[in-house]
């Protein structure tokens, strides 16, 4: 049996982290020192030319209310300095939150007269403090203004952007015509498919709403115009007013307006939709002109859609002018007829159709081009689809005044 002098010897052996005879003595465990607190930490050191101020810890947006707070205690410390040091040896990390405070502060006691730098700053830090150097705020000074320059500059404004649209509208109608060229030398690249499909839309699908709301124009023409004429005496005259003013300038006008309201208005949505999807660059990727595939046969739809819509919509006014003058004027479908013949001639006829084909190639022109121009955004898209549609309709009166005065000037 052993005797208490082997226990004692394996108490011993076991202290020393040997192995014992009983068994084996594990060792202690290393002693680690306590990690650094996170807090952002700042000690002031005088001496003779001025404060060292050793930064230490995170000086990260967690720690935004410590940052903040040691910044002003060492701006209130360092009053009566001449020089500030602000030693970032010993800062664990710093994000953009901490750069910026720090050389807010920096620039604060710059403003106060001291002289303030940065030293012994990491790679990385000094960078970081660069690129978030502090920018004060400059208060602006007001400026006196004149409601009377405002406007001038406004009207000014407006004519030179008015002057841009029409030189980017000439440009644009320029590569149309190119593309057209192209196409009528290759017939091959013509998509006819879609042509067909467009004037399914512009002028099968638009044969209801333009019909009914000339017929109601016609309808108020008459009734307005039978009004007025009786009391000279000259009723049966409205004929001679309903069928000039329509053929001449009502049918076509209201046609383009609408057709500018609708189709217009879609074809900026369409083709600004895929300029936001980055499909017309897809088009050029694949070596596809983005003018002949979406602009040609849209234009050359509405070039064709258009006369077909104002001859519908002139025998809709007619029709609806014929109706008021039966029920308020008692002038019967007979004698309607017949004075319309011998107020209408052929060239009473032909003016409204000439202009037609002009202004379904404006409404085209500005419907794409608004459309091309649309950028990355929603709001973007409605505006350049509203700006498409007033501009649209613009064009239109300005184009049907033109004609009016040159067929004036002609006596056509």
């Amino acid at each position: 049996m052993r005797g208490p002098s082997f226990l004692q010897g394996a108490l011993d052996s076991a202290a020393r982290g040997t192995l014992s005879p009983i068994g084996t003595a594990f060792p202690r465990p290393p002693i680690v020192p306590s990690a650094p607190s996170p807090e952002p930490q700042a000690v002031l050191d005088h001496d003779g030319t001025g404060a060292r101020v050793v930064l230490s810890g995170r000086w990260t947006a967690d720690q935004a209310p410590g940052v903040e707070a040691r910044m002003a205690e060492v701006a209130d410390a360092v009053v009566g300095e001449r020089l500030v040091l602000l030693d970032l040896a010993r800062v664990e990390r710093l994000d953009t939150l901490g750069a910026w405070v720090l050389d807010r502060t920096r620039h604060e006691l710059g403003t106060r007269g001291l002289a303030a730098d940065f030293v012994n700053a990491r790679a990385e830090h000094r960078i970081l403090l660069d690129e978030v150097a502090f920018r004060g705020f400059q208060e602006s000074v007001p400026v006196r203004r004149s409601r009377a320059i405002d406007f001038l500059a406004e009207v000014g404004g407006t004519v030179v952007g008015a002057g841009r649209d029409l030189a980017s509208g000439i440009s644009f109608m320029g590569e149309f015509v190119a593309a057209l060229l192209r196409v009528a030398t290759k017939p091959a690249r013509f998509r006819i498919t879609s042509l067909v499909y467009h004037l399914e839309h512009i002028a099968f699908r638009g044969v209801p709403i333009i019909v009914l709301i000339s017929f109601l124009v016609g309808c108020i023409v008459a009734q307005q115009g039978l009004f007025q004429l009786q009391r000279f005496g000259a009723a049966p005259f409205v004929v001679n007013l309903v069928g000039i003013l329509v053929m001449r300038e009502l049918a076509v006008l209201l046609t383009s307006i609408m057709v500018a309201g609708r189709s217009g208005s879609a074809f900026t949505a369409e083709i600004g939709s895929m300029r936001m999807r980055e499909e017309i660059d897809a088009l050029r990727v694949m070596g596809l002109d983005p003018v002949e595939v979406l602009i040609v046969p849209r234009i050359l739809a509405l070039v064709v859609a258009l006369p077909l819509l104002s001859f519908l919509s002139a025998m809709a006014a007619l029709a609806g002018g014929g109706v008021v003058a039966w029920l308020y004027g008692d002038i019967s479908p007979d004698v309607y007829l017949a004075r319309l013949r011998t107020s209408i001639g052929f060239n009473t006829f032909m003016v409204g159709f000439i202009k037609a084909p002009f202004m379904a190639l404006v409404i085209g022109l500005i419907a794409t081009m608004e459309g091309l121009a649309v950028q990355g955004s929603a709001e973007s898209l409605g505006r350049h689809v509203t700006a498409s549609v007033v501009k649209a309709i613009f064009m239109v009166i300005v184009l049907d005044g033109i004609f009016a005065m040159f067929f004036a000037a002609i006596r056509y």
